[in-house]
């Protein structure tokens, strides 16, 4: 695991920079996408560079980590409509090459099962972008999580609900009690996990997915197994590490042509 510490901006272009080498390097590129606070910054920079310099995402497909439960199909909180807002149609991605769970469906694990088949038919994901949550969730993969869960319906716990509630004009009641979600045996077969996170509210959680031990209460620390995930924040999300000196040394010391 590769523990990048720098300012919020520039772990935002790091992580661009990773998609840009996936999309210019495969003939069908699969980005895996997150939603939340994290990653927007990476789509502003990627937005940018489809503005600015051409960057193109018609090639590749594009698979969601979850969905919430029961939401209309136009509520704007609906993770396909954020996708779409954030990302999607800034940069021309064909609306059918973004795929998402169906939090709609009447049959919810067959809607599961089906997700499941749709990410192995298009090869599997070449770069997954993730953030966490206070508790150490990925996707909405909760404490307690099997570490080799699949894409499944969970329900949220109240902290993860409250940690929402922002994106619902501070409603807790009107956040979804259930959603679709990857597991974590899902998300571990990804080729490259990039996680982000920023802040003083996140350095527990962070400690804990690089320096604690790898358990069900902190689902995260899975990615410890992974052969190739990264780590990328900022001085604040990495205020509880203990090696953090070492990791900045490491970086420093990195090749330029590696990259993530």
């Amino acid at each position: 695991m590769e523990v990048v510490i720098a300012p919020a901006e520039e772990l935002a272009v790091l992580a661009a920079d990773a998609i840009e080498a996936v999309l210019r390097s495969r003939d069908e590129p699969v980005l895996g996408l997150a939603t939340g606070s994290s990653p927007l910054a990476v789509y502003d920079e990627l937005a940018r560079r489809h503005a600015e310099q051409g960057l193109s995402f018609e090639r590749a497909r594009g698979f969601m980590l979850d969905e919430y439960v029961g939401l209309a199909e136009d509520h704007p909180q609906r993770y396909r409509n954020v996708i779409a807002t954030e990302i999607a149609e800034r940069v021309g991605w064909p609306a059918e090459r973004v795929t998402g769970p169906d939090g709609a469906a009447t049959d919810l694990p067959a809607a599961c099962a089906a997700y499941e088949e749709s990410i192995a038919a298009a090869g599997g994901v070449d770069l997954q972008i993730l953030g966490i949550g206070t508790d150490g969730h990925i996707a909405f993969n909760e404490p307690g999580s099997s570490l080799a869960s699949r894409t499944r319906i969970k329900t949220l716990t109240r902290q993860t609900r409250e940690d929402n509630a922002r994106f619902f004009d501070d409603d807790v009641d009107q956040v979804p009690t259930h959603c679709l979600t990857q597991g974590l045996g899902t998300i571990m077969e990804a080729r490259h996990l990039v996680l982000l996170a920023t802040g003083r509210h996140k350095a527990e959680a962070i400690h804990q997915l690089v320096e604690g031990p790898v358990s069900a209460m902190w689902p995260a620390t899975v990615m410890q197994w992974h052969q190739h995930a990264t780590v990328l924040v900022d001085e604040a999300a990495a205020s509880r590490l203990q090696l953090a000196a070492y990791y900045g040394q490491t970086y420093a010391s990195k090749p330029a042509w590696q990259g993530l």
